[in-house]
């Protein structure tokens, strides 16, 4: 595949065709791959126990789109856990390290704010 877009990019009336849309006014650049900027830029977030409205996958693609970090374990550097439905022995480490606790309603808050913005 990197091949072909290579191959692609190289041939003349792809180059006069991107001289066409300079000339007009576009300007291409590359998205800026660094979070920062972003709501949740720097925070990190554990999930604990079963969420009713969104799947495991969806919520850490929400916070990752967000500019925040997932991880699968608690500790100090954890920001946010959020607690669904049963959750497990995190949430009990979470409460010993006096870890700021959401339940699924205070992180689907969270995400609606921040994703309006």
């Amino acid at each position: 595949m990197a091949k072909s877009l290579r191959t692609f990019f190289k041939q003349p009336q792809t180059k006069a065709l991107i001289q066409k849309f300079k000339k007009a006014g576009l300007r291409l650049s590359e998205p800026d791959p660094s979070p920062q900027g972003l709501p949740l830029s720097g925070k990190t977030f554990v999930f604990t126990g079963e969420l009713s409205h969104l799947s495991r996958g969806q919520a850490v693609e929400i916070v990752r789109a967000l500019g925040g970090d997932v991880s699968s374990n608690v500790s100090k550097g954890v920001d946010f856990v959020v607690a669904g439905e049963h959750p497990g022995s995190k949430l009990q480490k979470a409460k010993k390290l006096k870890l700021k606790i959401l339940n699924q309603e205070e992180f689907e808050g969270m995400i609606h704010a921040h994703s309006k913005s």
